[in-house]
Formats: structure tokens, sequence, C-alpha cells
């Protein structure tokens, strides 16, 4: 394909639209990679993968491969739900929720998400869903962003609570979070604060320079 030839020397952009909730959005061939970037960030692909991959290598690909169930919230192009599949080989249940529909199209049609088994998705609210769900789940990814803003219910106590309840014993959460400000980083070191003697808590700060990731497990006590 030339496009994603001539993508090792300039970026060559096919589909661009507008979104309600994430604005500007577009698909792109870059450094021969299809790629899904809102207008300040990458959303998919690239540098987000490589990152939400390190986190999966620190909670361990052997130990996720014996999971039963995995909950992502913020589904995005699907980058990390690929990765599951396609290098960890999981064959377990992946749940997918997305807010926005036309980045979850946009998954679909370019980068055939929707063609994976045991894979459910779903266009719904992370915090509605998971105030409604009663499924538990071994792994929950949360990887939420509109552009660089982070929706502060993340970091809030109902919510944190919420997803505590969720996750089996030995599980692990794997929060990607985005520090740019002073602000920011204040904000995950509160975060921290939050979990108590139940919980293994890791921060990984400067990860492709400004994500800071968080490994939580949920200890057998």
């Amino acid at each position: 394909m030339l496009s994603k030839f001539l993508s090792f020397f300039i970026p060559i952009t096919i589909y661009k639209t507008n979104s309600e909730i994430s604005k500007s959005l577009e698909v792109t061939w870059n450094n021969g990679e299809l790629v899904l970037d809102s207008k300040n960030t990458n959303y998919s692909y690239g540098s987000l993968q490589r990152i939400l991959r390190k986190g999966l290598k620190y909670i361990g690909y052997q130990r996720i491969k014996n999971y039963d169930s995995i909950l992502v919230l913020g589904v995005a192009g699907g980058s990390v739900i690929k990765t599951l599949k396609n290098e960890l080989h999981f064959n377990g249940k992946i749940t997918g929720v997305e807010i926005d529909p036309e980045v979850m199209s946009i998954a679909k049609n370019y980068f055939q998400l929707d063609s994976y088994s045991n894979l459910t998705l779903l266009i719904d609210d992370a915090f509605e869903f998971v105030l409604r769900t009663k499924e538990k789940y071994d792994l929950i990814i949360i990887d939420i962003f509109q552009d660089t803003t982070m929706p502060s219910f993340l970091f809030e106590d109902h919510f944190i609570e919420r997803i505590n309840f969720l996750l089996k014993k030995n599980g692990f959460i794997l929060f990607n979070t985005m520090v740019l400000t002073e602000k920011d980083r204040i904000r995950n070191l509160e975060y921290k604060k939050k979990f108590s003697g139940n919980y293994s808590l890791r921060m990984y700060p400067k990860v492709e320079v400004h994500n800071e990731l968080f490994t939580i497990k949920k200890l057998d006590v």
C-alpha cells in the first residue's frame, strides 16, 4: 500500500472527522502503522499502545493469560485489546466500554476491532456502566481521556470504591494517566493515598514522557 510506504517519510491522514465528545479525530498512517489521534494526543496504537503494553508487562503476561475476564474502560481504537489478543493470546472474556460512538465506528471500520471472539463492545458511559454491572473482573484497564483531559470522576471516591468492588481478589487495575502540570502530579499523589492496606500499588512515572501508570493489586486478605 502506497500510503503505508510513504508514511515512513511523512504521516498520511486517510480519515478525519469531528466528534461531539472527542472533538477532532484522525486516522493516519505513521511509520508504517495505522494510528488514531485526537487534536493533541495519540488515542490508539503508536505511543499509547506502547504505554499500555508496558503496563501489561509490569503486571505479567503469563499472569494475565490465566485470567477469565478483563474490563477495558476507554476503548478508543482498541490497541490494548489487540495487544491482549495478538501478543498475549488472551482467550478469556473482554468487555470494552467506549462513550464515543464515532470512536467506536472508527475502531470497527479501520482497526477491525469487532473481528475478535469473546469480545463485547459497548457504547456507554464508563461511570454509568460500573454502577450497573454485576460482573467481576480479574483485570480492569482504565484509559479514559477527552483529548488530553481526564474526567474528574476517575479520581473520586465513589468511582474508585465501585471499581474496587468489581475487582476480583488477586486481580489488578491498570490505570493510565497523563501528567502535564504540577496540579496533575499532585492529583496522582492524592489518588495513591486512596488505597488501603488491602492493595499493593505501584506508580510508573514518565512513561513515554507525559504518562504515569498505576498498577494496583487487590490482595487476598
